[in-house]
C-alpha cells in the first residue's frame, strides 16, 4: 500500500508563557454580572415570545406545516398498529402495577394526547411500560396490601379479601404516585435539569431494565400457575417471593397453567413467523391482539372460570373516569418512589428519543422532554393512570411501519378510545394467563441483554462491573433502591478511576513538537535535563496526594530526603556562623581577628561545594497539566507544594498546557504572588521544554524563539 502522503508546515514564534498569550489574544476580563443575567432573560420581545410559546407548545410549530401527502399514509398505518399493541399490553401491565386492567387502557389513552401536544421526538411511543409497572406494583403492594382489606364471610368461615375496596385504594395511589413524578419531572424540565440522564449510562440502563425485567417474570408466575403466594417488601422480597413460590407449587391450577403454556408457545411461533414475513408484509401481524380475542373466545365458550377456576380480567367498565384529584394524604409516602419513577422514566424515554432523532436528523430537546412526559403523568394521574414513559417494542412497530411524525401516536390514543368506550366489556372473559403470557414474551429483548456481560468484558471491564452490579442490586434490592445503589456505584467508579490515572513521563517524538509516554513508544526520547510529567485525570483532593508520590515516584526524586539534607547542611551553616561569631567576640587583637576570617570563609567554602545541586537531578520539571479541567483549593496546594520543594533542591517547576478555565481557578485561588507569575505557565508542553532549555543559555532580555516542528531542540 502507498505510504499516505503528509503535509509539513513549520511556524517560527517567540516563546509564549500564559501572559504572553493573554496580551497577544488580548483576553478579556469583564463578565457578566447576576443582575446583567436576570435583566437579559426578564426581556420581553416579540421573537422571544414566539420562541418560547413554540419551544413550549412543540406542536404549533410542526403541525401547520404538516403534510397529508408525505406522512398522513404512513401516520394512519402506524397509528392503528401501535393502538392495538396498545390493548393487550396496556390490559397485561396494568396487572403489573397491581390495579385493574381497565386502568392500563386509561394510562394509554391520556398521557399519549398530552405528550402529543408537549412532546418533541417524532417516533417514540408513549404508554405503559414493564419497568415502569413493576416499580408502581411494588409501591401498591407496600402501602395496599391484601391484608388491609380482608373481611370475615360467615358462609366459609374464613377471611376474604374485599377487591372492590382494595382496588379502588390501589387506585389512589397509583394516581398520587403518578402526579407526583409528573411533578418532579415538571420541575427538573422548568429548571433546565435534563442533563440528569448523563449519570444514567447504557450499561447502567440495561443491566438495570434486566434486573427489573426478573422482578417482572417473578411477579407474573402467580398468573401462569395460578396461585397465591405471599406478598413481601423490601430488600430481598425477589427471594423470599421465589421461594414462596416454591413451596406452594403443588398448588398450582393445571387448568391456568395449561392456558398459560399454550399461550406462551403460541405467541413465540406467531412473532418468529412475523419476524420470517417481516420484509413481505406491509404492516406486522397483531399478534398480542389475535391472541387475547382468540383466548377470550374460549375462554367465553368453554367458561374457563366456572369449570377448571382460571381466573380472569372481570369487569371492565365501559367509558372514561372522571378526573379526581390525588391523596395528598399520600404524597409524603411515595415521594421517593416518585423520583425514581421521574428519573428512570425520563432516562428510558429520552435514551430512546436520541436514538431515532439522530437517525432521522431531527432535534430532541431534553429539558421540554421532561416537561412533556412530566405533564402527561401529573394529568394522568388526576384521571387515575399510573406512571408511563416509552415502550421500545411499541416504538419498533411505529417506526418500522412508516410513522413519521406524533400524529401516528395520537391516533393510537383514539384506538384505545374506541376500545374504551365500546368494546372493552368483551375483553371480561379473557384470563389472566393470558395477559402474562403476553408479558413474558415481550421481555425475550429484555433477556438478550444478558449478552452484554461478554460483550463488555471484551471492551471494557469497568462498565461490565457497572452492569453486574446494577443488576445485582436491582434484582436484591428492588427497582427504587437498586436505582439509587447504582447510580452511587457508577459515581464510585468515576471517582476511583480518578485517583488510579496513569501517570507518565513523556519524550519527544523525533523531529516534532509531540510528546508521548516513554514507556508506550519506542521511538520517543527523552529531552535531557528535563522531567515532562503527566497525569490521565484531573487533579483535586482525592487525588492530590497521590499525584505528588507518583511525581516522586516516576522521577526517582526523594524530595524529602532532599529537603532533610538541605536543612541539615542549613544548620550547619549556622552552627559553623554561630562558631566563628563567639571566636571573634573572644579575640579583640586586630592580628587575631584575620584567622577566624579566614577560617569561616574556609569552612563556608566547604559549604558551599556540598550546596551544588545534583548533577543526577533534573534541571526542570514540566508537568502537563492538559487534562486538567478544574483545581480545587487541594490540587492548588499541592501545585504550590510541588514548585517550592523542587525549586528549594535547585529545580524550576513550569507548568503546561493549562486549560483557561484552570488558569481562572488558579487566579481566584491565590496560586499567583509576587514571586510566581504567570511566567511559569505555558500554552504547550514544547513551549515548556524550549523555555527550560533557554534559561541556562539566554539572558532574561534576550528574545528567545520556538519553531515547528524543531529537528532539535
Amino acid at each position: 500500500m502507498e505510504e499516505r502522503r503528509r503535509a509539513g508546515y513549520s511556524v517560527q514564534r517567540e516563546i509564549l508563557d500564559e501572559g504572553a498569550v493573554d496580551e497577544l489574544a488580548e483576553k478579556s476580563d469583564s463578565k457578566t454580572s447576576l443582575s446583567e443575567k436576570l435583566k437579559k432573560s426578564m426581556r420581553c420581545s416579540g421573537p422571544r415570545v414566539k420562541s418560547c410559546l413554540l419551544g413550549s407548545f412543540p406542536v404549533l410549530s410542526w403541525l401547520p406545516r404538516y403534510s397529508i401527502r408525505e406522512n398522513a399514509l404512513g401516520d394512519l398505518i402506524s397509528g392503528i398498529s401501535v393502538g392495538i399493541m396498545h390493548l393487550p399490553q396496556g390490559m397485561a401491565y396494568a396487572l403489573l402495577a397491581s390495579v385493574p386492567p381497565v386502568f392500563g387502557l386509561y394510562s394509554s389513552f391520556y398521557p399519549v394526547l398530552i405528550y402529543f401536544i408537549f412532546g418533541t421526538s417524532k417516533h417514540i411511543s408513549i404508554g405503559t411500560y414493564a419497568v415502569m409497572s413493576v416499580m408502581i406494583g411494588g409501591v401498591i403492594e407496600r402501602l395496599a396490601p391484601d391484608s388491609n382489606f380482608m373481611d370475615w364471610d360467615n358462609v366459609t368461615n374464613s377471611s376474604q379479601v374485599n377487591i372492590d375496596l382494595r382496588d379502588a385504594e390501589r387506585v389512589r395511589v397509583a394516581a398520587a404516585v403518578t402526579f407526583m413524578s409528573g411533578i418532579f419531572q415538571i420541575i427538573l424540565g422548568l429548571v433546565q435539569f435534563g442533563f440528569v440522564v448523563t449519570y444514567l449510562s447504557e450499561p447502567l440502563v440495561r443491566g438495570y431494565t434486566t434486573g427489573a425485567a426478573i422482578h417482572v417474570i417473578v411477579s407474573q408466575l402467580k398468573y401462569t400457575f395460578g396461585i397465591s403466594p405471599r406478598r413481601f417488601n423490601g430488600p430481598f422480597s425477589l427471594i423470599y417471593t421465589v421461594l414462596e413460590i416454591c413451596s406452594i407449587i403443588p398448588e398450582t391450577n393445571i387448568g391456568t397453567l395449561v392456558v398459560s403454556i399454550v399461550t406462551i408457545i403460541g405467541l413465540i411461533l406467531a412473532k418468529e413467523l412475523n419476524a420470517y414475513l417481516s420484509k413481505k408484509l406491509p404492516v406486522p401481524i397483531p399478534v398480542e391482539l389475535i391472541g387475547i380475542v382468540v383466548a377470550t373466545v374460549i375462554s367465553w365458550q368453554v367458561d374457563l372460570r366456572a369449570k377448571y377456576g382460571v381466573d380472569v380480567v372481570g369487569l371492565i367498565p365501559s367509558g372514561l373516569q372522571p378526573p379526581v384529584l390525588p391523596t395528598a394524604s399520600l404524597f409524603g409516602q411515595v415521594i421517593g418512589d416518585a423520583f425514581a419513577l421521574a428519573v428512570v422514566g425520563y432516562g428510558i424515554a429520552i435514551s430512546l428519543g436520541r436514538i431515532f432523532a439522530l437517525k432521522y436528523g431531527y432535534k430532541v430537546d431534553s429539558n421540554q422532554e421532561l416537561i412533556a412526559l412530566g405533564l402527561s403523568n401529573s394529568i394522568g394521574g388526576v384521571f387515575q393512570c399510573f406512571a408511563i414513559s416509552c415502550s421500545m417494542s411499541r416504538t419498533m412497530v411505529q417506526e418500522s411501519t412508516g410513522g413519521k411524525t406524533q400524529v401516528a401516536g395520537a391516533l393510537s390514543a383514539i384506538i384505545i378510545l374506541f376500545i374504551t368506550l365500546w368494546i372493552g366489556r368483551l375483553f371480561e372473559d379473557l384470563p389472566k394467563a393470558v395477559l402474562a403470557a403476553i408479558i413474558f414474551v415481550n421481555l425475550h429483548g429484555m433477556m438478550k441483554q444478558f449478552l452484554d456481560i461478554p460483550a463488555l468484558w471484551r471492551s471494557n471491564k469497568v462498565d461490565m462491573l457497572i452492569w453486574v452490579v446494577t443488576f445485582i442490586l436491582t434484582i436484591l434490592f428492588n427497582p427504587d433502591l437498586g436505582l439509587a445503589g447504582s447510580i452511587g456505584f457508577s459515581m464510585l467508579t468515576v471517582i476511583f478511576r480518578t485517583q488510579l490515572p496513569t501517570y507518565s513521563i513523556l519524550g519527544q517524538v523525533p523531529d516534532t513538537d509531540i510528546y508521548r509516554p516513554l514507556e508506550g513508544y519506542n521511538q520517543v526520547t527523552r529531552v535531557p535535563g528535563i522531567l515532562i510529567f503527566r497525569s490521565s485525570a484531573t487533579l483535586y483532593f482525592a487525588n492530590a496526594e497521590m499525584y505528588q508520590e507518583a511525581l516522586g515516584e516516576k522521577s526517582g526524586i526523594d524530595i524529602t530526603k532532599f529537603l532533610s539534607a538541605k536543612k541539615k547542611l542549613e544548620a550547619k551553616r549556622k552552627r559553623h556562623e554561630k562558631k566563628n561569631a563567639k571566636k571573634a567576640a573572644k579575640n579583640n587583637a586586630v592580628d587575631m581577628e584575620e584567622v577566624p576570617e579566614r577560617e569561616e570563609q574556609k569552612d563556608i567554602a566547604i559549604i558551599e561545594v556540598e550546596d551544588e545541586p545534583d548533577p543526577s537531578l533534573p534541571r526542570a520539571i514540566v508537568l502537563d497539566l492538559s487534562p486538567v479541567n478544574f483545581l480545587d483549593t487541594v490540587g492548588l496546594k499541592a501545585l504550590r507544594s510541588i514548585q517550592k520543594d523542587y525549586g528549594e533542591i535547585g529545580i524550576e517547576v513550569v507548568l503546561a498546557g493549562c486549560q483557561t478555565g484552570v488558569v481562572d481557578n488558579m487566579q481566584t485561588g491565590g496560586f499567583f504572588n509576587d514571586k510566581v507569575t504567570k511566567a511559569c505557565l505555558f500554552s504547550s508542553v514544547h513551549d515548556a521544554v524550549l523555555h527550560c532549555q533557554s534559561a541556562r543559555t539566554h539572558s532574561q532580555d534576550e528574545a528567545m524563539y520556538c519553531e515547528i516542528p524543531s529537528t532539535h531542540l
